[in-house]
């Protein structure tokens, strides 16, 4: 392809986005477009047409400007078409074109048009489009706005800049194999709330954070000298009130209260303890949320709804302090108290007596074996969890920017970009949707309106985004508008909904975008290895600079164990957990098995396999490699239901229980079972499903706040429909894939 048919690329792309500017910097000083169809006089010089440009791209809501042929000699390019449009009058044109442009120092110098004026003028008048046209339109295309004659898999990479490869691999003798990168992890700050202080001094009226009014209002923006200011107050209130030392537990909705008091607490040597708001909404005896405040013996407990405050009043809190930002909740100090304390120079020495090894948090995991964990995370593992990935996927992800992003504090997925985010001086707009039926329009309605370069969501999310970009033009321009790279985490995304978001990417942008994955645990802080490399395959990718991987021979698999400055010293008050968790060398035991894309590239990442907690035993002695199975099924099915949950344990044969889209039929799903069946022996072939009638509930704990399904809590609380599934004789509503009903 020739360098003057790439500009052209690049100028029907911005065009598709109305970026005038986009265009405009194509354009050589000396530039003039001619029009022969005479409807237009001559446009002469780029300021010229800047306002042509303008006045068009208000008058249009959405284009396709299609290329169908182009021929390149020296520097010339002739070109056939069709220039597709909807009016902002809803009126749509579709106008056949040919055109020749001359350059001039790789910018286009004058641009001749040939098109018949009666076509454009007859459309309008008649509000439609010719079948003669029509017909034009299904030609196959060499280039165009909304989609890409080349298959989305051809299509160029936008621009991500990613760390480079470089790993080291040592190969033991008992087969254990150790990998790290030889890029030494770069030097950063341990101490959280000085270098927030730094940042707000440097930021000052920037917006920080910006979270919708109640119902969905208009965003509310918070900059980075109030949010200081806040924190402060908070900090000498928890300073005249509390010992050092003591917990700070936060039961609170992601927004800027959430942050103030994060930061408050770290500010007067308080580990922050965040849990989730629905510890409060499950009643019977708040066991969970008892379990929590008895590990963490806070001090002080932020309790924002008043619902959170009364389930604290039902448990034995000790000694702690209630502090609420709803005044119906009684006998509790306001927020706006500590906010309006006012502030000394203790605040400043507290914050400089922080230490790296101090305990920073206490984060709890996600409980879906028994009763959740308190993982011990010091400040050193923050920073340093935060550096890894600022140096090998930071510049593309642009932390320092916009962030919009749903994941709960409460979870080290979204406490990291929450942190990182205002650390780095970015805003983070808070998205109060989530990816769950009524639930995911609040998300759509916010990317609508804030273009990122970076996103970041769950597998089920991609699935629901991607049926909305498809459906909303919008949507797709907006969000792919500045889009570099985006993140699934939580388990693997599906072939299908890959290929149908970068074909969205490619028919917006002309361009793929770079999809990666991240790996990691609570114990880890967040992410510690990472695909930052081009691939199309679904991975757990490679370790970032600073972080350490033993692999350990388990069967034709790898145990996976961790070691580095982001990984817990361990669990709180557990000694006989901690002991477990650790190896002989430090490494800490994931209990994650993985597998090399390519035993003999080694650099080509690293695949998951399984969690050894998911995998079970049918009563015929077959193994059932849950994880691994549960990623190939989804891939198979994620067009027709939302999730999956493999049964069970000591059972005859594998059953299944699942979610089915709307509109979708059961004997739909029972061939794609059955088809998927056709690739699989033993254990792993499915009997029967059945169709669950009620979505997973997050009050049960059936579903996380990451939008991931328990399935041993989905399991344990629907024992009744279990026992339907394997019934001797079946109700009509089993699907039977195979066997005898």
């Amino acid at each position: 392809m020739g360098k003057h048919i790439d500009t052209l690329h690049d100028v029907i792309e911005a065009w598709h986005r109305l970026d005038v500017e986009g265009v405009i910097a194509h354009l050589h000083d000396d530039f003039v477009w001619n029009n022969s169809g005479g409807m237009m006089a001559t446009i002469d010089g780029k300021d010229a047409m800047r306002a042509t440009l303008t006045r068009m791209a208000g008058k249009t809501k959405s284009n396709d400007w299609r290329l169908f042929d182009y021929a390149e000699i020296g520097d010339t390019v002739w070109m056939e078409g069709v220039d597709e449009f909807i009016g902002t009058d809803g009126v749509r044109l579709a106008v056949p074109y040919a055109g020749v442009l001359e350059f001039k120092d790789g910018r286009i110098l004058k641009w001749r048009e040939y098109f018949n004026a009666y076509v454009q003028t007859s459309q309008r008048e008649k509000k439609e489009v010719s079948q003669l046209v029509e017909a034009m339109l299904d030609r196959p295309v060499v280039k165009r706005g909304l989609m890409a004659a080349t298959s989305p898999a051809q299509a160029p990479l936008r621009e991500a800049r990613l760390l480079p490869v470089d790993l080291h691999i040592e190969r033991r003798a008992d087969g254990a194999i150790l990998m790290r990168s030889r890029i030494p992890l770069r030097a950063y700050d341990a101490n959280l709330p000085a270098h927030f202080a730094r940042t707000a001094a440097e930021k000052g009226d920037k917006p920080a954070m910006a979270k919708r009014a109640p119902g969905g209002g208009d965003w509310a923006f918070v900059s980075y000298t109030e949010m200081k200011q806040r924190m402060d107050g908070a900090a000498q209130w928890l300073l005249d009130h509390v010992s050092a030392g003591r917990a700070l537990l936060i039961m609170a909705d992601n927004g800027p209260n959430f942050t103030v008091m994060t930061f408050a607490g770290w500010a007067a040597g308080m580990p922050v303890c965040p849990v989730s708001t629905t510890y409060a909404a499950l009643g019977g005896g708040y066991g969970r949320l008892k379990h929590v405040v008895a590990k963490a013996k806070p001090a002080v407990i932020y309790a924002e709804s008043a619902r959170a405050v009364a389930a604290f009043r039902e448990i034995d809190i000790g000694d702690a302090i209630i502090v609420t930002n709803a005044p119906e909740a009684g006998a509790a100090t306001p927020l706006d108290a500590l906010l309006a304390t006012p502030v000394t120079d203790a605040v400043a020495i507290s914050i400089a007596a922080r230490k790296p090894d101090d305990v920073a948090a206490y984060m709890a995991t996600s409980g879906s074996t028994g009763l959740p964990k308190l993982v011990t995370i010091t400040f050193d593992n923050l920073a340093a969890n935060s550096a890894q990935c600022q140096q090998t996927i930071g510049e593309s992800a642009g932390w320092h920017d916009v962030m919009l992003d749903w994941l709960p504090w409460h979870h080290a997925a979204g406490a990291f970009v929450m942190r990182t985010t205002l650390l780095e001086g970015g805003t983070v707009y808070v998205d109060d949707g989530k990816p769950a039926p009524g639930l995911f329009d609040q998300s759509i309605k916010n990317l609508r309106e804030i273009s990122v370069g970076y996103y970041n969501n769950v597998p089920l999310g991609y699935s629901m985004l991607v049926d909305a970009l498809e459906a909303d033009p919008v949507l797709r321009k907006t969000f792919f508008a500045r889009m570099r790279l985006m993140l699934y985490g939580g388990a693997g995304l599906s072939q299908p909904v890959y290929d149908r978001l970068q074909a969205a990417a490619v028919a917006e942008t002309g361009h793929r975008i770079m999809l990666t994955s991240g790996y990691g645990l609570t114990e880890t802080v967040s992410a510690f290895m990472v695909i930052h490399f081009e691939s199309d395959k679904v991975g757990l990718g490679l370790p970032t600079p600073g972080a350490e991987i033993k692999l350990v021979p388990s069967g034709d698999r790898y145990e996976l164990r961790a070691r580095g400055p982001n990984v817990t010293a361990g669990y709180l008050d557990e000694p006989a957990k901690n002991a477990e968790a650790f190896d002989e060398e430090g490494f800490f035991r994931t209990g994650d098995l993985a597998l090399f894309h390519d035993e003999s590239d080694p650099a080509l990442g690293l695949a998951f396999a399984g969690r050894a907690a998911e995998e079970f035993k049918l009563s015929s002695g077959a193994w059932v490699y849950g994880g691994a199975l549960r990623e190939a099924l989804m891939r198979r099915l994620s067009a027709l239901v939302a999730d999956v949950v493999l049964c069970d344990e000591n059972r005859p044969y594998l059953g299944l229980m699942t979610w089915a889209k709307p509109g979708v039929a059961p004997d739909a799903i029972a061939a794609a079972i059955a088809q998927f069946n056709a690739a699989q022996h033993g254990g792993s072939r499915i009997h029967r499903a059945l169709l669950l009638k009620t979505p997973p509930d997050p009050n049960a704990h059936e579903m996380s706040d990451k939008g991931t399904v328990n399935r041993r809590a989905v399991i344990d609380r629907r024992r009744a429909e279990v026992e339907r599934l394997y019934a001797e004789t079946p109700e009509a509503d089993i699907l039977i894939i195979e066997g005898k009903p």
